[in-house]
């Protein structure tokens, strides 16, 4: 009986994966990048960006050269087929084959490699601000180790560069394996200045065309989203607008904040309270907070001698 159910619903499911009207599958000469490849290469990454602080603890100026050059190595040899994938999926699914896609693949890791040490100096513009903004942090190494937004900011650093050269899979892999890991949800196509710094991180959410200026410190539960989703004469949605909020340079966005709108602008220096939602700009130098909601506070004991 088990036996006879069982091939029933094999049967079943093999009709519906051989059905060639479904879109939801992959069957290609072409295999996309792979998902556990692309978070082995983002740890080889981070050992590169933060040495000593990734994986060999006892890293020195004598030993530097060899580790460094062996990550370097490894990074090309891993991340190269992995673009490799996406390039030559989306030459066959999208476009006519050209057969550069190998020569391509190159040309993107090479350029990444060597973008490594600006994006270097960016974390470490982060990692400043995170110890100047938040007085819970003891070191900066406390702030590499530990703070789950600095984390999601470094990958989005990373992922953000391959999203900005046309790619698309690898960077929301990356994206989303941040994401998992912290709490903290950044499109790759959210463009973020220097120093910048989410405390706490847990709930925050960045769309992908929000645009955010240098020196900008958010909290736990911000969300800079889409207020709608313009569509053209056909009711489709036109993907590459302006959906997500611009906050300028020094601002400061508390705990539970949604800002939603791409025309909607935040001026520098400017101060959001915590759970305002907001739709419209303000200028520089605004603070903006929720009115007074009549919330009362009573000693325990004065409360209840008045209720009896």
């Amino acid at each position: 009986m088990t036996q006879k159910r069982l091939k029933e619903v094999t049967e079943a499911i093999l009709r519906s994966v051989m059905n060639k009207e479904v879109a939801v599958q992959h069957f290609d000469s072409s295999p996309l990048p792979d998902k556990e490849s692309i978070y082995k290469i983002i740890s080889d990454i981070f050992i590169i960006l933060f040495p000593g602080y990734f994986g060999y603890a006892d890293m020195s100026f004598d030993s530097i050269e060899m580790r460094i050059s062996y990550r370097i190595a490894r990074v090309y040899e891993y991340l190269k087929p992995q673009v490799y994938r996406e390039l030559i999926h989306e030459c066959r699914n999208y476009r006519t084959p050209c057969g550069t896609c190998d020569k391509a693949s190159e040309a993107f890791v090479l350029e990444f490699l060597g973008y490594i040490p600006n994006l270097r100096k960016k974390l470490e513009s982060d990692v400043k601000a995170a110890y100047k903004n938040d007085p819970a942090a003891g070191s900066f190494d406390e702030i590499i180790f530990s703070y789950p937004g600095l984390e999601a900011i470094s990958v989005h650093r990373v992922a953000n560069f391959f999203y900005n050269r046309g790619l698309r899979v690898i960077p929301r892999i990356m994206s989303e394996w941040a994401h998992s890991k912290t709490g903290v949800d950044i499109h790759p196509g959210a463009t973020i200045g220097e120093s910048f710094f989410i405390d706490h991180g847990t709930g925050v959410v960045i769309g992908e065309t929000t645009v955010i200026g240098n020196n900008v410190t958010i909290y736990q539960g911000v969300t800079l989203g889409a207020l709608n989703f313009p569509r053209d004469s056909e009711g489709k949605i036109i993907r590459d607008a302006k959906r997500h909020p611009t906050i300028c340079d020094s601002v400061i966005i508390y705990a539970g904040a949604t800002i939603l709108g791409g025309s909607t602008e935040i001026g520098s220096r400017s101060v959001i309270g915590g759970n305002v939602w907001l739709t419209e700009s303000v200028p520089p130098d605004s603070k903006v907070l929720i009115a007074d909601s009549g919330l009362k506070i009573f000693h325990k004991k004065h409360h209840l001698d008045k209720n009896q």
